[in-house]
């Protein structure tokens, strides 16, 4: 049975999609079987994979709505072991039009819950804003990763991230548990860097990942090329770190 982890954090520019789409392939070349579900409106993690998000007839909007189901648009093996449930611009409407449904926290869920068992990772990348998207994704979810970029304002925004967990946690999906914090856009020569990790690990009770997802420009250009790191230069810096984390993510135990 596949597990499932949302990638959150309500702070945009944290290195949300950066992490969905690396962390994914690396499992992915880990021999995991992987599926993505792209729930952020903006469609990064969709267009990240080469995926023309402007060209599609189904997608994350039209399943939510209960318009097709999630066979129907998920793309399969957009790199070997890797499906993506795509999103675009068209999901921002989303919010509006689920007004009224009754138990509407549960639709991705219960689509998931169709396919949970042929992958052996549900990935789901978040929007930046604690919405219903969001808590549609931790409904769904057995975990949360939260990505932590390397400045000044870090923990800005945290702890209310992690009361929207606790909340979702006690009303909705009891065995939800706050995974961990990843760190991204570390600059190992900046002084910076290293008091914000030593700020978050004392100030803060949950799982932090050893691996640091360094400030790099080959990561940094690999989405404009439609492909993650692994792909677009299995050789970087970034690339090694993302399969450092997958071995972590793989052998973390609650």
């Amino acid at each position: 049975m596949g597990r499932t982890i949302a990638i959150a954090n309500q702070k945009g520019g944290v290195g949300k999609t950066t992490t969905s789409i690396n962390l994914s392939a690396a499992l992915a070349m880990k021999g995991k079987k992987v599926l993505v579900i792209d729930t952020d409106p903006q469609g990064n993690t969709t267009s990240g994979y080469g995926i023309d998000k402007n060209e599609l007839d189904n997608t994350i909007y039209e399943l939510i709505l209960g318009e097709c189901s999630i066979g129907d648009c998920m793309i399969r093996d957009v790199i070997h072991n890797v499906s993506v449930v795509p999103s675009n611009v068209n999901l921002a409407a989303a919010e509006i039009e689920l007004i009224g449904v009754e138990r509407k926290e549960y639709i991705l869920k219960n689509e998931v819950d169709y396919v949970k068992d042929n992958f052996d990772f549900i990935i789901i990348d978040c929007p930046p804003s604690l919405n219903m998207l969001t808590i549609n994704a931790m409904t769904t979810a057995d975990s949360v990763i939260v990505p932590i970029q390397c400045e000044y304002y870090a923990l800005e925004g945290l702890s209310q991230l992690i009361h929207t967990v606790n909340l979702v946690k006690e009303r909705l999906n009891p065995p939800l548990d706050m995974e961990g914090v990843v760190f991204t856009m570390y600059d190992s020569r900046t002084n910076l860097s290293m008091q914000v990790v030593e700020n978050v690990k004392q100030n803060l009770k949950s799982h932090v990942y050893e691996t640091l997802i360094p400030r790099n420009i080959r990561l940094a250009e690999a989405p404009s090329y439609g492909m993650p790191i692994t792909r677009y230069d299995a050789k970087s810096a970034g690339a090694e770190a993302y399969l450092n984390l997958a071995d972590e993510v793989i052998n973390y135990k609650k």
